[in-house]
């Protein structure tokens, strides 16, 4: 969570920019396990976006990320997790970074 915890300042601006309700971080980037070569494990939920902008905003919020934290970067949207057990494991690890 270091990684999260020394950009949490520039993260919660990009929130604010690309219109994010909430995020929270999950996976290995929140354990002992996170490694130089980890990706970052990311859940989001954006407030209401026009269809037409819904893409541009997705990818230019990643891969803003993605240059901020010199990550890849696997961001989920919590409405499009269909899988129950998926849901649920997220769900029971996952930390609010924004919202």
């Amino acid at each position: 969570m270091d990684l999260i915890d020394k950009n949490i300042t520039i993260i919660q601006n990009l929130c604010k920019r690309y219109k994010v309700l909430r995020l929270f971080a999950f996976g290995s980037v929140l354990t002992d396990k996170f490694r130089q070569d980890s990706d970052v494990d990311l859940l989001v939920e954006f407030d209401t976006i026009d269809l037409k902008d819904y893409a541009d905003n997705y990818f230019d919020f990643k891969f803003s990320l993605r240059d901020l934290l010199k990550k890849e970067i696997d961001l989920l949207e919590n409405k499009g997790l269909k899988n129950p057990f998926l849901k649920q494991s997220i769900d029971s690890t996952k930390k609010m970074i924004y919202g």
